[in-house]
């Protein structure tokens, strides 16, 4: 089977399951927390495969980040002015 067709099988068997839990809701109600939990983990799900179809329907190859170019030139030194040397304390300051 290929990747469509699975999904495809899991909507089906998600639709069945959506189906069931409406004559569920009918007969029980559906104000219990339990009803509720299902009810929402069933929706959790539909969102899900609804991601797995565009993650399927999208490029077979995985696209490459882009690259961000760093510069050599040295930071500007004012941007540092209000920070201390991390292990060793401020600059006027000295050792106990």
């Amino acid at each position: 089977m290929s990747v469509h067709d699975d999904l495809t099988s899991v909507q089906r068997c998600l639709d069945d399951l959506s189906r069931s839990l409406g004559r569920l809701e009918k007969q029980l109600g559906s104000g219990g927390l339990e009803m509720r939990r299902v009810r929402a983990d069933a929706d959790h799900l539909r969102e899900s495969v609804a991601l797995l179809r565009e993650t399927a329907a999208g490029p077979a190859t995985p696209r490459k980040p882009e690259l961000v170019t760093i510069p050599d030139t040295p930071y500007d030194d004012s941007l540092w002015v209000d920070t201390d040397d991390e292990g060793l304390g401020a600059r006027d300051r000295h050792a106990p």
